[in-house]
């Protein structure tokens, strides 16, 4: 829809003034003190509510959120042991596609998930269950037999001493995917409407290796409005557009070999992409930082989640001119995790912010939904509140300037409202504050279409 006026009248701004803001054509037209309707024009009284650039997530899953909606719930909160996941799994009903979806396993519910065990919980059906973290899907017998599991030789198969797969498939998306009975993608309507109500007008979608189905899809969803927010792909293939960083992921369960990292980067930066790799353990870390050292890092090269760096390591980092983007949400939604699987001398290491913004490194807060919270508020939250280390919180401001970073510029400067500028705008209830949480959205505005709140 083009031709939409509106005016938004007594908004605070974030720099402390009150103002109307108008909005035409999909953009701001004038924004001052005082800004008389003009003739058809839309009013909305903000009776001082907050208006914000909108909200930016720098990594994201999109169709792994809109696939999550249609999947059994396999972990905590929901379910917590075995008996409640038999139950989660008995009362599931197969797909259209024959097959039953889990996601969010934990191995606190039943230790490690195999073959096996899935064979007692739920027989009659095929079954893929997906690790909370994303990097594993655990199939059970008549799943392995239906995507030939014995036959293949994909190094992620898990197997066990007698080389008999486990049902345990690590970082095989794809492999699995093309293996799966034929379908589209998950549609994104529901999707774009959770982020445009939590306030996010644009996304980076960090699934890597994305098929050319994948990216048609979402794209005829962004242009057909159903995803109405401003789409950045990581995982297009490396001949897509030039500028938007190409993903690389370092798995944990098997990190490839120097040389191999290294030519993978240097063909990103002469294809003139920067590169956004996935590194979330020390060694990863080291691994990445000796391979750019090598090949040359460029603008726009960036770690993403940078989940545990040690101290030592942020001045090279620093010294490479790379941005991270890191999910400090993880450790408010699964804080005891980290606290019983992480030595206590590597926890200030954990989902660093401050530390690295002190060093002259940009830092872009993001979700990693569906594998972290996806509200933008609970993450700020967290990056300014007590889930991180003393040395490592932001100030609450701060904090939600990573979120308001340009999409091609996670850390770098924020957003503000100008004339000229697109209309992508979050109206809040009441004056921005330090502990706002995602009830406080009202509106959001994404061009010159309106997005209400829940509530």
């Amino acid at each position: 829809m083009t031709g939409r006026r509106l005016l938004l009248r007594g908004a605070e701004l974030l720099d402390g003034r009150r103002a109307d803001v108008r909005v035409r054509d999909g953009r701001i037209a004038e924004i001052a003190a005082s800004v008389p309707r003009a003739a058809g024009e839309e009013v909305v009284e903000c009776g001082g509510g907050a208006l914000l650039p909108g909200l930016v997530d720098h990594h994201l899953h999109l169709h792994a959120l809109a696939a999550a909606r249609r999947s059994v719930r396999c972990g905590p909160p929901e379910v917590t042991d075995p008996a409640g996941l038999a139950a989660a799994l008995a009362a599931a009903s197969p797909g259209p596609d024959g097959w039953i979806r889990g996601v969010g396993y934990h191995e606190s519910v039943a230790g490690d998930l195999t073959g096996a065990v899935l064979d007692r919980l739920c027989p009659r059906h095929p079954v893929r269950v997906q690790h909370r973290s994303g990097a594993m899907w655990m199939l059970n017998a008549r799943a392995a037999r239906a995507v030939r599991l014995d036959e293949a030789d994909h190094p992620g198969i898990e197997r066990d001493a007698a080389g008999t797969p486990t049902g345990r498939i690590w970082r095989a998306d794809g492999w699995l995917r093309s293996r799966l009975p034929p379908g589209a993608p998950p549609a994104l309507a529901d999707v774009g409407r959770d982020l445009a109500r939590l306030g996010i007008t644009a996304v980076t979608d960090a699934t890597p290796d994305l098929s050319p189905e994948a990216v048609a899809a979402i794209t005829a969803d962004a242009r057909a409005g159903a995803l109405p927010q401003r789409v950045h792909l990581l995982g297009a293939p490396l001949a897509g557009p030039p500028g938007v960083p190409w993903k690389i992921v370092l798995a944990d369960s098997g990190l490839p070999a120097l040389d191999d990292l290294t030519g993978r980067i240097r063909r990103a930066h002469a294809a003139g992409r920067p590169v956004a790799v996935h590194a979330v353990t020390r060694e990863a870390l080291v691994l990445l930082l000796v391979a750019l050292r090598e090949a040359g890092s460029v603008p726009g090269d960036r770690i993403e989640h940078a989940a545990l760096v040690p101290h030592e390591l942020i001045g090279e980092i620093a010294d490479l001119g790379l941005a991270v983007v890191t999910q400090p949400g993880f450790l408010a939604d699964r804080g005891g995790d980290y606290a019983r699987d992480v030595p206590a001398d590597e926890h200030p290491d954990l989902y660093r912010c401050r530390s690295l913004i002190a060093a002259g490194v940009p830092v872009a807060l993001s979700s990693d939904a569906p594998y972290g919270p996806l509200d933008p508020w609970a993450v700020i939250a967290a990056a300014s509140g007590r889930t991180l280390g003393p040395g490592e919180r932001l100030p609450p401001r701060r904090a939600l300037d990573a979120y308001l970073a340009p999409p091609d510029d996670p850390g770098g400067a924020p957003r503000r409202l100008r004339p000229g500028g697109p209309a992508d705008l979050v109206l809040l209830h009441e004056p921005w504050r330090a502990d706002l949480a995602a009830d406080a959205v009202r509106l959001t505005v994404i061009g010159d279409v309106i997005y209400q709140s829940v509530g």
